[in-house]
């Protein structure tokens, strides 16, 4: 699955999956400099149970590493991702 970046103005950014025109997985963030303020992370219902949003929070984090940047968990899948893994503990706030 294939993750699209998405500007989506007001300092707000997304990858996200489209299939007909819909967005049927996503996770949005707020850039503040270089901080990536995570704050939602959307699966629809027909996708759940693949593990898609945590392709989509390493799809966030690979980006994150790739500009150097650090991100704050807002979001609450990634505030408990955050704190059960330390894969992700280089780009933590």
């Amino acid at each position: 699955m294939e993750f699209q970046l998405s500007n989506r103005g007001h300092e707000e950014f997304a990858f996200e999956y489209v299939e007909d025109r819909q967005v049927l997985a996503e996770i949005i963030w707020t850039q503040l400099g270089d901080i990536m303020v995570i704050n939602h992370t959307f699966v629809d219902y027909s996708l759940r149970g693949q593990g898609i949003a945590k392709q989509l929070l390493d799809r966030a984090v690979e980006y994150a590493r790739e500009n150097e940047y650090k991100i704050e968990a807002v979001c609450s899948y990634v505030v408990k991702m955050f704190e059960t893994s330390h894969e992700y503990d280089d780009v933590k706030v």
